[in-house]
């Protein structure tokens, strides 16, 4: 996995995860990697799988079963499409749209590139 350096790496690997559930890798009620499968799979310190794996249980997107693993909670699918789609209004798009304006690009010129993609 290759990380950004302006965020913490158990957030980059906990949006991994987030988006592996959004694309059907990990299923509700489905098990996903043990930390240190995890770990291995994206090359980092288990410990910092433990941090992610905290942060998403308290997100309420995964969950332990003391002796099994961690799941992928009920809804987290849902969850997560809520909480990306609040995240990309407030703060992706405002920036889009700054953009547009400084470059002078049209709003039916990105709506010929949507219609064309």
């Amino acid at each position: 996995m290759e990380f950004r350096g302006n965020d913490p790496i158990y957030m980059q690997v906990a949006e991994r995860i987030c988006d592996e559930i959004l694309t059907g890798v990990y299923g509700e009620q489905e098990r996903i990697p043990s930390v240190r499968e995890y770990g291995a799979i994206v090359e980092v310190n288990p410990n910092t799988i433990v941090r992610t794996y905290d942060q998403l249980q308290q997100s309420g997107i995964i969950y332990n079963k003391r002796g099994l693993g961690y799941f992928v909670a009920e809804g987290a699918r849902q969850k997560i499409l809520e909480d990306k789609r609040s995240h990309f209004i407030s703060q992706v798009v405002p920036d889009f749209f700054r953009r547009l304006d400084y470059l002078g690009i049209s709003i039916e010129e990105v709506a010929e590139m949507y219609s064309a993609r």
